[in-house]
């Protein structure tokens, strides 16, 4: 968009509120993407003005900060806030929050001092953090700078009075940039400091515990790859990691003695971080969505045409809150934490309150994000809050369920036929139709088979007999997920367990503060380091392993000549080990999502590798039977084809419906080709029970 001023008069202030609302497509804007207005008369006479949303002003400073010819950083050098009813008859550019930013290569100028006294004769006197005497080397004597008001009447929108335009001095000449031949060879000619992605770089790095030597060696490396210094980010010294390694080493999660207290001014000092927060009260629960700059560029590349997933009520019975996970999946199929959650409700029935304005957030930076399906690992979650706002499917994931009964099993069963059976049995519980006897019948059944399986039963009976219906439900009425995104689920869950559930931390679990501060610096800087590794594939040898512990991963690197699968037989599958080329592992009831393998990482009660490669290779191969949810489905289809309605306006929205749902199966199959769903019937089926409908 052109830099141009509207109009040939030049508006008064008190026509502001008719000037268009800008909101440029891109994440980050500048000026250059604005059409000005200068005004006349009032304080700000002659000054360019401009209208943005408030939510993106950020997003404005950030796009200023990265002019070519005089890249900058713009401090926050005053600030003032008024509280809505505090004016009775507010001006047209009154505000509820007033700042100042100006360049960080002024106002006063250092240049020419030796004796460290600035030139006051600037257009502002020395104050503020400016005035700082270790921001001397810096002060160039700049004179950029501009005013955002939050609009009084209008609070979501923002007035931006650009002051000062040109990166300029006293005397109008640039004085800091590539235009200014004094600073030609130094860093003046780049930021004054170094990037929040490179600051975010060194603190992850310092976090996982990269030692400072090793960190310098490595920029040193990066910057000599690209041809020397280019950026102010190049020019990264020992003092400015040490300068970071004082802030880790001085910070802490107990800004106050007292919990709530701590937690609220953790959220008052990290506003930009926080997405949604209410409170605990006599009638509202306490709910805390946190997303880092970092967190939400990674949702805004792997989300969109893609899949999110939840995992939730971590930390239950030891956290004084519960801990929700939304995730994604990366190019290698690991899941990355692109929100987290901390509700005192654990009943799924609070998504309502904080998930819209996630999705707002999102949409803000991108209006066409569209993930394909979001995977729910909570039958209780308001499923129609979730399709409403996201605008895709909704999956229901039984990693947790699964994950619960094999552990169960494998501790209180000894007998690995008898798991064997017992584990095929229960998918069934989950999988009863509606034609066919229910869930509670169904458990009945499998209480008397196994009765002399007590310590197993007992457990059941005190977990899941009040919870197996709600559950059932869920898989009648919703599609289910495959395995695979189990597998990177269920990896995220072991990191989050090996890292919060030290006995060391015992003390501090019961502290929201706690878990807040260690969810945003270790957890955090852990998945950041992860992610650059894998693109840079630098510290290949310092990785964690997240991909060891994928089996959704791990599973890619097995060839399908290793799998021996008799077609004629599907009871029993076999998989040559990739490390003893001497021994297989046997999966039995291969293809299904109850199916079970021998080997030590199932033994554990985890998705192995080799039942992800099974599972992968017969739905390709389209030989294994239909899975529990592939039945489920084909079940309610030959209902609706078996008992066609007599009502001729009753058909008609049976043959509307069956459209519906013909579109919907189309797009459930294109997950299960991706590998995020269970196969389902074909096409042909559902376009034969639609013409039958006719």
């Amino acid at each position: 968009m052109a830099n141009v001023h509207v109009g040939c008069m030049m508006p008064r202030m008190e026509d502001i509120l008719n000037l268009p609302v800008q909101d440029p497509p891109c994440a980050e804007f500048s000026a250059a993407h604005l059409n000005w207005v200068k005004v006349e008369g009032g304080r700000q006479g002659g000054d360019d003005v401009a209208l943005i949303p408030y939510c993106r002003v950020d997003d404005f400073v950030k796009g200023e900060s990265t002019n070519a010819e005089c890249p900058a950083s713009f401090r926050i050098e005053s600030r003032r806030k008024r509280s809505e009813g505090s004016v009775s008859k507010p001006r047209v550019d009154g505000y509820l929050e007033y700042t100042l930013y100006w360049c960080s290569y002024g106002p006063e100028d250092y240049r020419d001092s030796e004796s460290g006294v600035g030139d006051s004769s600037n257009g502002k006197p020395a104050s503020g953090k400016g005035s700082r005497p270790g921001r001397r080397h810096m002060m160039r004597g700049c004179l950029c700078h501009f005013t955002v008001k939050r609009l009084y009447t209008r609070p979501h929108l923002a007035l931006i009075i650009y002051n000062q335009r040109n990166h300029v001095d006293k005397t109008g000449a640039p004085c800091h940039g590539i235009l200014d031949r004094d600073a030609v060879g130094t860093r003046a000619m780049y930021a004054p400091r170094i990037s929040e992605e490179l600051r975010q770089k060194v603190m992850s790095m310092l976090y996982v515990g990269i030692p400072l030597d090793n960190i310098i060696q490595h920029h040193i490396e990066v910057v000599g790859r690209h041809g020397g210094p280019s950026n102010r980010d190049d020019f990264l010294t020992r003092n400015d990691v040490r300068n970071m390694e004082r802030v880790i080493r001085h910070s802490t999660h107990e800004l106050h003695a007292n919990d709530v207290s701590s937690v609220q001014m953790w959220v008052q000092r990290h506003q930009k971080h926080v997405f949604f927060f209410q409170d605990t009260s006599s009638s509202e629960s306490f709910v805390l969505g946190i997303q880092t700059d970092w967190q939400l560029q990674q949702m805004l590349r792997y989300g969109h045409n893609s899949s999110i997933a939840s995992h939730s009520t971590f930390g239950l019975k030891k956290f004084r809150y519960p801990l929700c996970t939304l995730l994604v999946f990366d190019s290698s199929q690991n899941a990355i934490p692109v929100a987290w959650v901390i509700t005192s409700s654990s009943d799924g029935q609070n998504i309502h309150k904080w998930m819209g304005s996630l999705v707002e957030r999102i949409r803000t930076k991108d209006p066409r994000w569209r993930p394909n399906a979001f995977l729910v690992d909570d039958p209780s979650f308001m499923i129609s809050i979730i399709r409403d706002t996201y605008q895709c499917r909704v999956l229901l994931c039984l990693w947790h369920v699964r994950r619960a009964w094999m552990r169960s099993l494998l501790k209180k069963c000894c007998n690995f036929d008898v798991q064997r059976e017992m584990l095929k049995y229960l998918g069934r519980i989950l999988y009863c139709t509606r034609s066919g006897p229910n869930a509670v019948d169904v458990m009945e059944e499998f209480m008397q088979i196994f009765v002399d399986q007590c310590a197993f039963m007992d457990y059941f009976r005190d977990r899941w007999l009040s919870r197996i219906e709600l559950w059932a439900n869920g898989v009648r009425t919703l599609p289910v997920a495959s395995q695979e995104p189990h597998a990177a689920i269920e990896s995220y869950h072991l990191r989050l367990k090996s890292k919060l559930f030290k006995e060391l931390h015992a003390g501090s679990w019961l502290r929201v503060d706690w878990l807040v501060h260690t969810l945003t610096t270790d957890i955090h800087s852990l998945f950041w380091f992860d992610q650059y590794t894998e693109e840079s594939g630098y510290f290949r040898n310092l990785m964690e392993g997240s991909h060891s512990t994928n089996s959704w991963y791990r599973a890619l690197n097995i060839p399908d000549i290793d799998v021996i699968l008799d077609e004629e037989d599907l009871r029993l599958a076999k998989v040559i080990s990739q490390s003893n080329r001497s021994l297989a592992y046997m999966i039995w009831n291969p293809g299904s999502e109850f199916s079970l393998c021998d080997c030590p990482w199932s033994r554990l009660g985890n998705v192995c590798k080799h039942v992800i490669k099974v599972g992968t290779l017969c739905r390709n191969r389209q030989v294994a039977r239909p899975s529990f949810a592939a039945q489920t489905y084909r079940q309610a289809l030959l209902t609706l084809l078996q008992n066609p309605p007599d009502d001729p306006i009753v058909i008609d929205h049976a043959i509307l419906h069956a459209t519906r749902m013909q579109h919907e199966i189309k797009g459930l199959e294109d997950l299960s080709n991706s590998g995020l769903l269970q196969p389902l019937p074909s096409l042909e089926t559902i376009s034969q029970i639609a013409d039958n409908l006719h």
